[in-house]
């Protein structure tokens, strides 16, 4: 199960969205065109990736930005600029650029303290987007719970398309976190479960004051929870294919 897109287009362009997705689009490939060596990539992590065993001794606590910008693969970096993509140009439009900026910014950081927190003395470098990316979610959520989004569902022979609610797939993808967290060795590395918990409810909350300022429940009676503007349609797409 994949989003793949929302029903809820932009009526202004995101510039800082594309500009974030640009930025850690281009910091990837300079990675692979410039470290070569593992001697070299090992001390671009000391450098730039999030290590919470460092940052507990107060070392290296601009990590909490770089480490943002980074990525550990092309699925990993392409994941987060799904997500970002879907989700982040709506809250952009709401915000306006700059705020929208701080608030990614803001999110990502108090990400990478959660997942520190769950594990101060870890030696794991922590690197990615999504922490920040979860606070759009959070944010996105608040502001559109019903929007449909379309999840990308393969079955064993056929895969089909399918839009639903904003707060299912949002909810379902914030209690996979938490269980996850619960549940997961973090000295082992892996998936930071607690930064993509963390950046979600500290993305929500600050959407808060915005919500306020939109009526809060006057807002959501007013559009039902869906966005405040028509929604776009799409034709569900349902394809055999074999598998060899």
């Amino acid at each position: 199960m994949l989003p793949i897109r929302d029903h809820n287009p932009s009526e202004a362009t995101p510039f800082v969205t594309l500009a974030l997705i640009g930025v850690n689009i281009v910091v990837y490939l300079w990675g692979l065109a410039v470290l070569q060596t593992d001697l070299q990539v090992g001390q671009f992590y000391v450098d730039y990736a999030l290590i919470p065993v460092l940052l507990s001794e107060g070392q290296n606590a601009s990590a909490l930005v770089t480490s943002i910008f980074l990525h550990g693969g092309f699925l990993h970096l392409a994941g987060n600029m799904l997500f970002l993509w879907i989700f982040g140009d709506n809250m952009e439009e709401e915000m306006g650029h700059l705020p929208f900026l701080a608030f990614y910014l803001i999110c990502g950081i108090g990400a990478s303290l959660a997942q520190c927190i769950g594990d101060p003395y870890s030696q794991v470098p922590m690197v990615g987007a999504s922490g920040a990316i979860a606070g759009v979610m959070g944010g996105y959520l608040l502001l559109f719970p019903k929007a449909r989004v379309d999840i990308f569902v393969f079955f064993v022979i056929f895969f089909r398309i399918l839009p639903i609610p904003a707060w299912i797939l949002l909810g379902l993808w914030f209690a996979i976190q938490v269980f996850g967290g619960l549940a997961a060795d973090t000295s082992a590395g892996g998936v930071a479960y607690w930064a993509h918990a963390g950046g979600f409810v500290l993305g929500l909350a600050l959407t808060i004051p915005l919500w306020l300022r939109r009526g809060a429940r006057d807002f959501w009676q007013r559009t039902d929870g869906h966005p405040p503007h028509p929604e776009a349609v799409y034709r569900r797409s349902s394809v055999p294919i074999v598998r060899r």
